[in-house]
């Protein structure tokens, strides 16, 4: 990119959304300045907020180039022309501090130093480097993303290729680190909704694929079991695919055989295809970013057409684009009249509103050809009454449409009760009856079906982008899952007494229930939307911070967590201590043991988990959500550290209840680790996502101490059972120390309560900024 030509504002074109969004504010507080040179301002007051708002932005464009400039260190290919932008930045910011300066006539009367046209010049010159820089600071961004995600890739294909389990352990551990790799930097762009998807459908996949490994090693023979490994594998190849197509503004990436992989799905009841051919992944990757087929979206088109004809008069030119318009709102209704979960009464509603539509746009046409046959040049009464009663006929419409899909959705959730069809199949094939099976999958299909009605019809009438690129994803993936789980119930069902088999089947039954969970949630705030009481607000990036995972974030303000937040954190903090007493006293047994690593880390993340526990308290060292989660992040490490410590134990243990019973603890222990670093490296802003946060760490820190418990407790109970030497080296890098960052956090000075929902204070400035990971 160095010693690309410059470009100017007018000729700039913005195609990454996040730019766009983050230059509005700016935009903004430019405007008022501009606004403020056009009348002139006699009071004092005002002439002092203005020099004080002027200072703000220099001091503002001045930190922010600083950004720019220290990114263009660690990045040759854009240094040139980052500097440049940054320089012309920082001009403009001076520009703007001086003309917002106050200079006092002779008389004593105030009066600026310049006039509107130097403001907007200096206005102009801002924002068209600022622009610069934050698109050279994406591309930076953008090119670490997408080595991210070819990292995955490779990753995935040699996870696809594994052939016992020992190499599965080794490829799946370098297929997490590349996936929380990746987690943590599309999770800087999580405002872009698709990215927000593709987070969430990685980490799903990533979850189940362990167990489905396991499944495959266990029963290379079942069919189904391969079914839903090949699922698994062909969606994950479609998300990586699709972080491509949205980073790379539609380009489609190059199929070549090694990045197809070696697996293809075989079509199971319409839900997945083959990807064997390139115009067939140009079609979904279109159509799911396609975002004018909903209802929603094109009764705003047709909307917008016809506020237009108060200055177009309905021309010629326009009557055919206001007939295709309302033909394409028909056209989408069809998915409400055709549901077999239609009432009969919405039905009517639905036909009656779409005819009434019709009649008042064909009223509307009568009128546009009068005006036209008489050479009318401005609207009359009877064009603004029938524009009027057009809008009012598609508004009426779209209100029976959303109060359709709502009462679907509450209908589903009211009368389903989604954990009896769990049972049903889960009892069914734990008996290995077949016929039963049968029954009740018949039944599933049917309550499957229902339920991706329902989601179809919500996304119709979701409002806003972020709930349509969700609702489109979730009702690809309940197509999805809904198969996967009936695949999983039959492996079951051939295999009865398979623990693997059964722990297979639970993980699919839990993500379908998430999704089923993910439909409500919609449902709920679908209906908030309609009823006016949570408007959407855009969600501003910022510049990325330099080095490899840098983000910055508005500065939050902080504040404490109320008495329900506490209790919630403190129940889940003292089912943790519980963990930590029984993992102190397995431990304390084998004190006086020299050198035993697995011991030592054992303890090491007992004490992590009793200072998150304290943590929950409001006592001991962790003050802040970041020391919580940089605890965590220690904590998934030291995980990983036990893990393969006594994988190597492991081999020394004879065959047997014993060996089966710890492998079956320690197989788990990637799952956990990943799942916790997923919670980890997921960024959030605000008190309520950050509690949430802060919910879910302490939640995965439970769970995989949980594991870890019964790993070592079994670990321990087999060196006695076999008189085995269990100890690892010692190593001259140990120490006791819980928190491996405290002698950092140490340089801080912590103000906030113990129970604040904020970061630490900077080095630097000494005032309070955000999490850097939120």
């Amino acid at each position: 990119m160095a010693g690309a030509p410059r470009q100017d504002l007018r000729s700039m074109e913005i195609k990454t959304k996040s730019i766009e969004q983050t230059l509005i504010p700016l935009v903004s507080q430019i405007t008022t300045l501009v606004n403020a040179k056009e009348k002139p301002i006699k009071s004092e007051k005002t002439l002092r907020a203005i020099v004080r708002v002027g200072q703000a932005v220099n001091l503002a464009v001045e930190r922010f180039v600083s950004v720019g400039e220290a990114i263009a260190d660690d990045n040759p290919e854009i240094k040139v022309d980052m500097y440049e932008a940054c320089k012309d930045a920082r001009a403009a910011g001076g520009m703007i501090e001086q003309l917002c300066e106050i200079q006092r006539a002779d008389v004593g009367q105030a009066r600026h130093c310049a006039d509107k046209n130097g403001m907007v010049r200096a206005a102009r010159a801002l924002l068209s480097s600022v622009t610069q820089v934050l698109i050279l600071a994406d591309t930076v961004v953008l090119k670490q993303l997408l080595s991210a995600k070819d990292r995955v890739s490779i990753s995935l294909n040699r996870l696809e290729n594994v052939a016992n389990f020992t190499e599965f352990v080794k490829a799946f551990s370098q297929f997490g680190t590349e996936m929380v790799e990746l987690a943590h930097l599309s999770g800087d762009r999580q405002n872009v909704s698709v990215f927000g998807i593709l987070r969430n459908l990685l980490k799903r996949y990533t979850l189940v694929i362990h167990i489905l490994f396991q499944t495959c090693l266990r029963h290379p023979e079942c069919e189904t079991a391969r079914e839903n490994r090949d699922t698994v594998f062909l969606q994950m190849r479609r998300a990586m695919d699709l972080v491509h197509f949205v980073v790379k503004d539609g380009v489609i990436p190059d199929l070549a055989p090694s990045s197809r992989g070696t697996t293809e799905s075989r079509s199971n009841s319409g839900s997945c295809s083959k990807h064997s051919k390139k115009s067939n992944v140009v079609a979904w990757k279109l159509q799911d970013l396609d975002q004018c087929l909903t209802v929603h979206n094109a009764i705003k088109k047709f909307e917008d057409i016809v506020e237009m004809t108060r200055m177009t008069l309905v021309g010629p030119a326009y009557r055919d684009q206001l007939t295709s318009a309302l033909d394409a709102v028909v056209e989408r209704t069809q998915d409400f009249t055709d549901s077999a979960y239609t009432s009969h009464e919405h039905r009517e509603k639905i036909l009656l509103l779409c005819d009434r539509a019709k009649l008042e746009l064909n009223q509307l046409l009568r009128i546009g050809v009068g005006l036209d046959q008489a050479g009318s040049i401005s609207p009359s009464e009877d064009l603004e009454a029938s524009i009027l009663q057009t809008l009012r006929a598609s508004k009426d419409l779209k209100q029976q449409l959303q109060d359709t899909a709502l009462d679907h959705a509450d209908e589903l959730f009211k009368v389903t009760d989604e954990a009896e069809f769990m049972s049903q199949l889960k009892n069914a094939a734990i008996a290995g009856d077949q016929d039963r099976l049968e029954e009740f999958a018949e039944k599933f299909s049917e309550h499957a079906d229902h339920v991706q009605e329902v989601c179809k019809l919500l996304h119709h009438v979701a409002s806003t982008e972020s709930l349509q690129v969700t609702s489109k994803n979730l009702d690809y993936c309940l197509k999805i899952y809904g198969v996967q789980v009936l695949n999983a119930s039959h492996t079951l069902c051939l295999h009865p007494k398979s623990k693997i088999a059964k722990e297979n089947l639970d993980v699919f039954m839990e993500v379908w229930q998430s999704l089923v969970n993910d439909v409500a949630s919609i449902s709920s705030e679908i209906a908030e939307l309609c009823r006016g009481r949570i408007p959407e607000k855009p969600v501003y990036m910022s510049l990325p911070r330099p080095g490899r995972h840098g983000t910055t974030s508005k500065p939050l303000k902080p504040v404490k967590l109320d008495m329900e937040e506490q209790a919630k954190i403190a129940k889940l903090g003292l089912e943790m201590k519980l963990l930590t007493s029984e993992m102190d006293a397995e431990t304390e047994k084998y004190s006086s043991t020299d050198n035993n690593d697995i011991v030592f880390r054992a303890r090491n993340m007992s004490q992590m988990a009793f200072s998150m526990y304290q943590f929950t308290r409001g006592e001991g060292d962790l003050k802040t959500t970041q020391d919580l989660f940089t605890q965590a992040e220690f904590f998934a490490e030291e995980a990983n550290k036990l893990y393969k410590l006594i994988r190597h134990f492991s081999y020394q243990v004879p065959g047997g209840q014993h060996k089966k019973e710890l492998l079956d603890y320690l197989d788990k222990v990637p799952t956990f680790v990943q799942q916790l670093q997923f919670t980890v490296k997921n960024p959030t802003v605000g008190k309520a996502a950050t509690f949430t946060k802060v919910d879910n760490v302490i939640q995965e820190t439970k769970n995989l101490m949980n594991i870890i418990s019964k790993v070592v407790t079994t670990c321990l109970v087999c060196a006695t059972e076999f008189n085995l030497d269990f100890r690892g080296s010692s190593s001259t890098s140990r120490s006791r120390n819980t928190s491996p960052y405290r002698n950092e956090l140490d340089e801080y000075t912590f103000t906030d309560g113990p129970n604040s929902i904020a970061g630490m204070p900077s080095k630097e400035g000494g005032t309070s900024v955000s999490d850097p990971n939120i």
